[in-house]
């Protein structure tokens, strides 16, 4: 693999006002990983590196989390494209040289600000149930939820995928170049051929490879195959000629990829044994994206926003809301570590009780976001003495209208990580924060068309029903949308210009991860690099996770004198993407070096162009 070790080997082949480079953390330097490819140039980014972009130099960045990715999307600017346009291209390359987190066969959300217009529009592509669907579905023949491995490397567990259709529509309504034209980097890396990123490698290998069907009693081997040679040996190319006449077919026609062959292939991956589902050509041929109000919250004079259910973007509101109702920020760091981990605790509990497909289930969302509701729920938190148990509280009855209040039982839902975000600002100053998934790592482990399918059907609650006995909320049902973490997140000012965009992938630890880089910026006044940088600490029921390779032995100490349950963990799952504009017009990108982030920006196209 061509991966260069020398800051200056790069540095010294970048042109002379591309951008200025800050360095703010000790990392590997990653770059050149375009070998293969029809084109070879590098991207004008490093790894999990801040830039500084000014007017006169570059109105327009890109983060993603794979340097493929970073370079499709700083191609499509080159080329004057939109943001939009910019993330089709991102997603397609993504697809395929990150298949492990996410692809065209699973879903997202992606939020989008119009800065000609003024407004924030969510674009919703996430999966749903096909109508065979039942609340049993993960049961087996003795009552219980069937094993998750199981669950996951199955039918069972796809989800009719929503990305193809989601990037589409917002395409229709935001792009600038030709859908057919976003697509061209992606087909020439499937087609030439592209080096396994040590990330791919390692999920790949993780757990010794259980993750992955090695015998036919386990599941279809066509992921097996993809990824392994004769020899037992994880390949360190790839090339995907499936993948690329996939793309094909779609850039000529996205309906393409939910009718015809493309749907016919994937019912087929689906049906096969073991745990065949229930996915059928109608189930996919009646999907549709949807567009969506933007669920925007008040913060310190700033304006955060992020997507309605079946997004959990509102527990990040709530953290926020609560925030603002203590007192925080302090003039003692620590201090505030212990308000954030509370203010987590509180709304992970709300989020974990109400919020399901809305369609389906009535979710209090204005009660949760009640400042009052809020300043309730912040008085419970006492930053010298952790709260001894954490319970959902009772948004109802700060909701304006009143719904038709329903009360399931205590939520079971288990998120597993995968997942990756990524955020564009393009040259009109348009912005978009991505998150998209097949769900746990590889999907359910079968492949159609050159695509790992989704298994985000397990992001229903396996058990439908508590220890009670009660319905719980988020449990599976025909047509439904399971509940997502994905939280991407876009921050305005009092003037409607755009502040900071961020968000991440990790399962339920995404809130608790987006969290700190809002906090981080707005209010530590950190870089968006320095913000990523920060230690992950979630803090999700009575169990607070800390970051130990990156957090001091003292601050874990400290946090556990407070009377909070520590776990130390290392290796977090995060994969931040973000991007600040400074008041100085400045553009400050922060990519994550816990995967293989990448940031660049994109000088303004030539007049010619």
């Amino acid at each position: 693999m061509i991966f260069l070790e020398s800051l200056q080997a790069y540095t010294t082949a970048m042109p002379s006002k591309q951008a200025r480079v800050l360095i703010l953390s000790s990392v590997l330097v990653l770059t050149g990983v375009l070998n293969g490819c029809a084109q070879r140039e590098q991207p004008r980014a490093l790894l999990a590196s801040t830039f500084e972009a000014t007017s006169q130099e570059a109105q327009a960045m890109v983060v993603t989390a794979n340097p493929h990715a970073t370079r499709a999307g700083e191609l499509i600017l080159e080329q004057g494209g939109s943001a939009v346009d910019a993330a089709v291209a991102i997603e397609a390359v993504l697809s395929l040289v990150e298949p492990q987190s996410s692809g065209l066969a699973g879903g997202g959300f992606m939020l989008h600000w119009n800065a000609k217009t003024q407004t924030m529009t969510a674009y919703d592509g996430r999966e749903v149930a096909p109508a065979g669907t039942t609340p049993t579905l993960f049961l087996g023949e003795n009552g219980e939820p069937i094993p998750f491995l199981q669950a996951k490397n199955s039918g069972l567990s796809t989800g009719v995928p929503g990305a193809v259709a989601m990037l589409n529509l917002a395409h229709s309504e935001q792009g600038k170049l030709p859908w057919s034209s976003l697509f061209d980097h992606a087909k020439a890396l499937a087609s030439n051929g592209f080096d396994v990123s040590p990330r791919l490698a390692n999920s790949i290998g993780l757990y010794n490879g259980r993750l992955i069907p090695k015998t036919r009693e386990e599941g279809p081997l066509d992921v097996y195959h993809y990824f392994y040679d004769d020899q037992g040996q994880i390949r360190e190319r790839l090339v995907n000629p499936e993948y690329a006449a996939t793309l094909e077919a779609i850039a000529r026609d996205p309906r393409a990829f939910y009718t015809g062959a493309i749907a016919q292939a994937i019912v087929d991956a689906v049906a096969q044994t073991p745990r065949a589902g229930t996915l059928t050509l109608e189930d996919l041929a009646s999907y549709e994206a949807q567009r969506r109000t933007a669920l925007c919250t008040a913060y310190r004079g700033l304006r955060a926003c992020g997507p309605p259910p079946p997004s959990s973007w509102v527990g990040v509101g709530m953290m926020l809301g609560m925030l603002e109702h203590s007192a925080f920020p302090s003039d003692d760091r620590n201090r505030d570590w212990a308000t954030v981990i509370e203010a987590q605790r509180l709304a992970y509990a709300d989020r974990d009780q109400y919020v399901a497909d809305t369609a389906f289930v009535p979710v209090p969302l204005q009660g949760m976001l009640a400042p009052e509701y809020l300043k309730q729920r912040a008085a419970l938190i006492d930053p010298q003495q952790a709260i001894a148990s954490v319970t959902p509280g009772d948004p109802w009855p700060f909701e304006p209208v009143k719904t038709a209040r329903r009360d399931y039982g205590r939520d079971t839902t288990i998120d597993h990580a995968g997942t990756t975000h990524f955020v564009v600002v393009d040259h009109a100053g348009n912005v978009v924060s991505m998150t998209a998934s097949v769900e746990s790592i590889f999907g359910n482990s079968r492949m159609a068309g050159g695509m790992i399918l989704n298994n985000q059907l397990t992001d229903f609650a396996r058990d439908p029903f508590d220890d009670q006995g009660a319905l719980v909320a988020n449990h599976p049902a025909a047509g439904k949308q399971p509940r997502s973490s994905m939280s991407p997140t876009i921050v305005l000012d009092q003037n409607n210009e755009f502040v900071l965009a961020t968000g991440s992938p990790g399962g339920n630890s995404i809130l608790a991860y987006t969290l700190k880089t809002l906090v981080g910026v707005l209010d530590w006044g950190l870089t968006p690099q320095q913000a990523v940088d920060l230690p992950n600490v979630v803090a999700r029921g009575n169990v607070v996770r800390i970051e130990s390779d990156r957090a001091t032995p003292e601050f874990i100490a400290d946090m556990r004198t407070r009377g909070f349950e520590i776990k130390e963990s290392a290796g977090e799952n995060s994969g931040l993407s973000v991007i600040q504009r400074t008041q100085a017009g400045l553009l400050l990108g922060g990519a994550d070096p816990r995967r293989e982030g990448v940031v660049t920006s994109v000088p303004a196209p030539s007049i010619e162009q």
